[in-house]
């Protein structure tokens, strides 16, 4: 049977939620109400669909027991609520063992994900080599309970890059769908969404930077998996909406770039604050967790002053958009 192909558009990368801590404990449990709520919010608001427990959902910080928890209590809310099938992509964050790798897509195949965002293996950096990055993906995609993205982010990799040319051949298997490209590099999306051997219908280019959102789409790529639409949605899925539309007017374009502009303005504010700024403007604007933080080393929130200089600096604007759509 052919692999499940991810949709164009935007998915978000939620944070994962955890219930307020017990008196002298700092690892708190996880809640899965508040992250099947979120989730709930976030497909009534138009987003594609989740990335659940990838980096921005703390997945190394959670058992296996756990992340299956997650999965499957939010798609079973999902379901309950009337989005019965929506697009689940769970991380895969493992330090690069095979049998570990296949252990956590089994897992989430179980818990109804369908789909596995699978991290490049970064552990031994540059030495893996692109034949080596290509064999241990070749070796997981077939056997894997599920298809899978390449997860190309290298900041949390030590510095390891898929290059273009492993994408294509990588593409020519079935049981690989799809790639997010976590990093700045604008002409590997580009050069990926446009490669004339690899089938863009079954091959989805992703960002995980919503800065990159029009520039991208422009020239093929699926979407974004965007961190910032955890708390602004509607604004997102509006800018993507825009440059799917065709023929584009005069108008059209007008609004892209004032949309496109208050996006990567907003954007900063993660660039700068990260899982915790996320996770901190989702309870801030929604309502959503509370200002504890994650797990350990995540644990904390923003100051006040923090939270209001920045909301104002970058999310204001953003923030008025949102609430007239």
């Amino acid at each position: 049977m052919p692999s499940l192909i991810p949709p164009r558009g935007v998915f978000v990368p939620s944070p994962t939620f955890f219930l307020p801590s017990s008196p002298g404990s700092s690892h708190p449990a996880i809640d899965i109400p508040t992250q099947t709520a979120h989730s709930i919010h976030l497909a009534r608001s138009g987003i594609t669909g989740l990335v659940l427990l990838g980096s921005t959902g703390e997945a190394t910080h959670l058992t296996a027991t756990e992340r299956f928890d997650l999965v499957s209590g939010v798609r079973a809310g999902l379901d309950a609520a009337g989005f019965s099938e929506y697009p689940i992509m769970a991380g895969v964050l493992t330090s690069g063992g095979i049998d570990e790798t296949l252990a956590w897509l089994a897992d989430y195949a179980r818990a109804g994900a369908q789909w596995g965002l699978v991290l490049a293996p970064g552990y031994f950096g540059a030495a893996v080599g692109q034949a080596g990055l290509e064999a241990w993906y070749g070796e997981v995609a077939g056997r894997s309970a599920l298809p899978v993205l390449v997860y190309n982010y290298p900041g949390v990799t030590n510095g390891v890059v898929v290059e273009p040319e492993t994408y294509r051949r990588l593409a020519g298997r079935e049981e690989i769908v799809g790639c997010k490209m976590s990093h700045g590099n604008v002409s590997h999306h580009v050069q990926v969404a446009l490669d004339p051997e690899i089938d863009h219908e079954r091959f989805r280019v992703y960002s995980g930077f919503g800065q990159q959102l029009g520039p991208i789409v422009a020239f093929g790529a699926a979407g974004v998996i965007d961190g910032m639409a955890a708390f602004f949605p509607k604004t997102v899925v509006r800018l993507m909406r825009l440059m799917e539309t065709e023929p584009k007017t005069d108008e059209v374009w007008a609004e892209i770039r004032t949309l496109q502009y208050l996006v990567s303005r907003a954007e900063e504010f993660v660039v700068r604050h990260g899982v915790q700024g996320i996770r901190v403007a989702v309870f801030r604007l929604l309502g959503f967790g509370n200002l504890e933080g994650g797990r350990l080393p995540l644990r904390g929130s923003m100051t006040e002053g923090a939270w209001v200089t920045s909301r104002a600096l970058f999310l204001a604007d953003a923030e008025k958009k949102e609430l007239s759509l």
